[in-house]
């Protein structure tokens, strides 16, 4: 029974993190260097959104328009 729940978890693991990927190439990031993308979204997360609800909301808006526009 645990070897299956770990087969699972790892599993859901791998699924996260190909819909993560899929995340970069949709923004168009796809041919940036990791250490950029990285630095983009610790930026992100460390200084624009931290304790800024105005640009959580702004942000999750055009992530939302993109999402919309799910046509590519």
């Amino acid at each position: 029974m645990q070897r299956l729940t770990t087969a699972e978890a790892r599993k859901k693991d791998a699924r996260e993190k190909i819909e993560l990927g899929g995340l970069i190439v949709k923004a168009g990031l796809r041919y940036e260097k990791r250490t950029l993308l990285l630095g983009l979204l610790i930026e992100a997360k460390t200084r624009r959104i931290k304790d800024d609800e105005a640009e959580r909301s702004r942000l999750t808006a055009i992530g939302a328009e993109a999402f919309g526009n799910d046509s590519d």
